[in-house]
């Protein structure tokens, strides 16, 4: 029998997304499956009933029968206790659940012998697993809207301008946790022309922070923040006193503040005080994306927009909902990801394998049986790095005639010594044609050291494709064999067959390394670009 798919209509207040769209309707149809989509589901990401019969799901009136008909339900929001009551007796959920947040709702879901994967809870250390990632792709979309309604409150421009009318400062936007929401935000921010810091509490986000054109802001203590599953840890009271303490001088420079820190199953920490909202500029916003959790900001109201001294405290609970297409579109493709891991035959049939790490830390309830938390997943066992060995080894006290100390004055006079007798040896008894050719040879050695030492190591590649590209000068050689000779035409005076054949190539070949050389490094260039 064919296992059916139901997309209900999500309940939740002001929720717009809805699990699975037309596109992937279709793919979960070429699984084995049969999909039903309850009447208006995908109204609010703009989806019509019409748009999901012509994918092949079937329109359902009604969420009881949605509910008691599927073998297999999606979700966006965890369910209410109304629908888990509607849910069929051994059904699967795959959605949002929030197992630490939500025991009742584990409860409830267990007493239907339900089976459930809890998307929140996938091991996001595997790598395997970034296809199924619904967190980080709501995260991304949430960070670039929070960007959008800071600027939409600010009130003027994001970027610098000099007009007749006069000179507008560029907006300073400060971004607190440069997670994948941070991230995206410290994009969205750069790109509408801010001037863009950004903080966290793991060091090692310092790079991509200014590899998006933001300045990253240390705080004056030296403490490791990562955590584990990629999220960061709970830091000390000495750290997050220099926290506070930075995040007060950001408050008073910053027109624009968005918050992100959170740890999944905690309250969001509070990291903006009152003292520090009424330190800000009037005008100012304050954008909070752990609203939902209770805020980052002590004046956070989840839901709304209010404004406190003068600062304008946006707390949306529904950012990504708020892009409902773009966000619907993209969960659900982490969903049919699931679904293929749990259907890799391709017949229709679910497999929840355990002994599957990505599908182990999904599934919160099987069959009735809670079986969350997951175990630890086991960690390969890591070869030291060769750079950890060699410094080690270079530590160590060499016994015998080696020595780890750096060359004496003595050693390297006699080394250079030796160089220029062996270049007089050179220039004495070597042919004068040879002579020349060789001081070529080590200046441009010299010359190309020098040149590639100072290039950027990101442009190397570029660099070396052009390089090879303008090197490729054989082909005056191959030119010449190729062309007739000067002032004649004997015979006698054309190159052989084979010759002409090694010349033809030799071209043929010179020509893909050039115009290869030149389109690599055109490319590699443009990434460079914005």
């Amino acid at each position: 029998m064919t296992l059916l798919i139901g997309i209900p209509l999500e309940t939740a207040t002001g929720e717009r997304r809805v699990a699975t769209v037309p596109e992937v309707v279709e793919k979960l149809i070429k699984l084995g499956f049969a999909v039903a989509v309850q009447s208006g589901a995908g109204a609010g990401a703009n989806f019509g009933d019409d748009d999901y019969r012509a994918a092949g799901a079937e329109v359902v009136a009604t969420a009881a029968e949605l509910w008691a008909r599927s073998d297999i339900v999606f979700k966006v929001r965890p369910p209410s206790s109304e629908e888990v009551a509607l849910m069929r007796e051994g059904g699967m959920l795959i959605g949002f659940v929030w197992p630490a947040q939500n025991p009742e709702l584990m409860q409830q879901l267990a007493a239907r012998h339900a089976t459930v994967l809890a998307i929140d809870s996938l091991p996001r250390t595997l790598s395997r697993a970034q296809k199924m990632d619904a967190l980080t792709s709501m995260a991304g979309i949430s960070g670039y809207r929070a960007v959008i309604e800071a600027a939409h409150a600010f009130g003027r421009f994001l970027n610098g301008q000099v007009t007749a009318a006069g000179k507008v400062p560029p907006a300073r936007v400060f971004i607190a946790g440069a997670g994948v929401a941070g991230l995206a935000a410290i994009g969205t921010a750069v790109s509408l022309g801010a001037i863009v810091r950004a903080n966290d509490t793991r060091a090692e986000v310092a790079d991509q922070v200014k590899s998006l054109g933001g300045e990253f802001v240390k705080v004056d203590c030296d403490e490791e923040g990562s955590g584990g599953g990629g999220y960061a840890r709970v830091m000390s009271e000495g750290f997050q006193q220099a926290q506070r303490a930075m995040y007060a001088q950001q408050a008073r420079d910053a027109d624009i503040i968005i918050t992100t820190a959170l740890i999944p199953g905690k309250p969001a920490p509070k990291l903006i005080t009152a003292e520090m909202v009424q330190s800000m500029k009037p005008g100012s916003v304050i954008v909070d994306m752990a609203a939902e959790q209770g805020g980052n900001c002590e004046l956070t109201v989840p839901g709304e927009a209010v404004v406190r001294h003068g600062v304008t405290i946006v707390g949306y609970t529904d950012l990504a909902s708020r892009l409902a297409r773009q966000s619907s579109t993209l969960y659900g493709n982490n969903l049919l990801r699931v679904v293929e891991e749990l259907c890799k035959t391709k017949d229709g049939t679910i497999n929840v394998d355990f002994d599957d790490d990505a599908i182990r830390g999904l599934t919160v309830i099987k069959e009735g049986n809670v079986t969350w938390p997951p175990p630890p997943i086991k960690q390969p066992a890591v070869a030291p790095k060769p750079q950890a060995a060699a410094a080690a080894a270079a530590a160590a006290p060499k016994k015998g005639h080696g020595s780890s100390e750096p060359m004496s004055a003595k050693s390297l006079a006699i080394v250079f010594g030796i160089g220029a007798l062996a270049f007089l040896l050179v220039g004495l008894f070597a042919p004068a044609t040879f002579l020349s050719h060789f001081t070529v040879f080590v200046l441009a050695c010299f010359v190309g050291y020098m040149v590639i030492w100072n290039v950027t190591p990101s442009l190397h590649t570029p660099l070396m494709s052009v390089t090879n590209a303008i090197s490729s000068i054989i082909a005056i050689g191959a030119l010449v064999q190729v062309a007739p000779p000067l002032g004649g035409s004997a015979v006698g005076d054309r190159p052989s067959g084979l010759i002409l054949g090694l010349a033809v190539g030799a071209l043929a070949l010179t020509a893909v390394n050039m115009f290869g050389g030149f389109a690599v490094t055109r490319r590699m260039l443009a990434m460079f670009r914005k």
